[in-house]
C-alpha cells in the first residue's frame, strides 16, 4: 500500500506475520520489501518507520497481565484521571493514556509495554539494516498518542536514529520579509503520521518506507539526537497536570509536585494573581513581595497560589504579613 504527499512517498508492505520475542526485525523488514514489487529495494536516504508494538514484541515486552497491573511500574507520575482513563508521564517521559500500555493486537490476557529505550531500538535496527542491505537509512519508531487540544489520535515518533527530528527555520525570512522566530516543525512526528496512513491500524503492516526526504537522513555512523529530544522537560510543557489535578496539587503543596508547575513566575505576575484571588495588595520588597493578610482564610489561598507560581510564603513572626519569595530568583 502506498500514499503520495507532494514529492514524498510512503509504502507499507504486506505479508508480515506475527512478531515474537527474539525475532530479527531487519530480516523481516527486508523480506517483506523484497516480496513487494511496487516498493523495490531500500535505497540510501530512505526512512524506515516501524511501530513500537512490533519492536516491543521482538524485545520481549509482552506481559501476561493487564493495563491496571502494569500501569504503576510504567508511570513516573499521574497527570490526570477521568473515569477509567488515566493519563501519565511514563518512564520514557512521554505523556500518554495508560502509559502507552497496549492490549490490542496481542493474545487475550496479555498486554504490550513500550520498548525499554526506543532510540536505542532505532539505532540497533538502523545498524542491522546497514549490515544486511548495505544502505544508509533513517529509522523511526512510532506509537499512537492523543493530543491535549484536539480530538482523535495520530502516530508520533518515540524513537529515532539517523534522522533529523526537528527542522529549525529560526532566523530565516519568509516571502514577505518577516523573520521566523520559533518555527521548528517536528518532522519526525510528521513522518510518523504519514507512515501511519500507509500502514493503517488493522492491516498487519507494521513497517513503512518513506522516500523523498533524504535531506533528513544523517550520514552513516551518525545517529543524531533521537526522538527523546522531542519530549519537553518537566515544568516546560505548560500542562504538567490536568485542570482538576493542578488545583488539588497546589492545595496539597507537596514539595515533590513543584517541578511540573515550572519555574517561578515574575513578580508582577504573582502580584496581579494575588490581587485577583484575594483582593489584597502585594507590595514589592527586597526581591519579593509582602502582603498584609488580615483574614486567615487568605493564607490558604496564598499558600496554593504561591506554590503554583513557584514562590514560597513566609509568615512574619510578629505581624499579619506574608513575605513571598521566589524559589529560583
Amino acid at each position: 500500500m502506498s500514499h503520495f504527499v507532494g514529492g514524498v512517498s510512503a509504502w507499507a508492505p504486506d505479508g508480515v506475520g506475527e512478531i515474537g520475542e527474539g525475532d530479527d526485525l531487519a530480516v523481516l523488514l527486508l523480506a517483506a520489501l523484497s516480496n513487494d514489487a511496487e516498493i523495490g529495494q531500500l535505497a540510501d536516504g530512505d526512512i524506515v518507520v516501524v511501530t513500537s508494538k512490533v519492536v516491543a514484541k521482538a524485545e520481549g515486552q509482552v506481559r501476561a497481565s493487564t493495563r491496571e497491573a502494569e500501569l504503576p511500574g510504567e508511570t513516573r507520575r499521574v497527570v490526570a484521571r477521568r473515569g477509567a482513563t488515566t493519563i501519565v508521564r511514563n518512564r520514557l517521559g512521554l505523556t500518554m493514556a495508560a502509559a502507552g500500555i497496549d492490549a490490542s493486537n496481542v493474545a487475550p490476557g496479555h498486554v504490550v509495554l513500550l520498548p525499554l529505550d526506543p532510540d536505542a531500538s532505532a539505532r540497533a535496527l538502523r545498524v542491522a539494516i546497514a549490515e544486511r542491505a548495505a544502505v544508509n537509512v533513517g529509522v523511526i519508531v512510532t506509537d499512537t498518542a492523543g493530543r491535549a487540544w484536539r480530538e482523535g489520535q495520530t502516530d508520533i515518533a518515540i524513537g529515532a536514529a539517523g534522522v533529523i527530528v526537528t527542522e529549525s527555520f529560526a532566523g530565516q525570512v519568509d516571502e514577505y520579509g518577516n523573520s521566523l522566530l520559533v518555527t521548528a516543525p517536528a518532522v519526525a512526528d510528521e513522518i510518523a503520521g504519514l507512515a501511519e496512513l500507509a500502514t493503517g491500524k488493522l492491516g498487519a503492516r507494521p513497517f513503512a518506507l518513506v522516500r523523498g526526504r533524504a535531506d533528513l537522513v544523517l550520514p552513516s555512523g551518525r545517529h543524531g539526537s533521537g526522538a527523546s529530544t522531542l519530549i519537553r522537560a518537566e515544568g516546560s510543557d505548560f500542562f504538567g497536570y490536568g485542570a482538576r489535578e493542578a488545583v488539588l496539587r497546589a492545595l496539597i503543596g507537596d514539595e515533590a509536585d513543584r517541578a511540573p508547575f515550572g519555574s517561578a513566575a515574575a513578580t508582577e505576575e504573582l502580584a496581579a494573581a494575588v490581587a485577583r484571588t484575594t483582593g489584597l495588595v502585594a507590595v514589592p520588597e527586597d526581591g519579593g513581595l509582602s502582603v498584609e493578610t488580615g483574614d486567615p482564610s487568605a493564607l490558604v489561598v496564598l499558600g496554593a497560589l504561591t506554590f503554583a507560581y513557584g514562590w514560597r510564603p513566609e509568615m512574619d513572626p510578629v505581624r499579619d504579613i506574608a513575605h513571598l519569595r521566589p524559589l529560583n530568583p
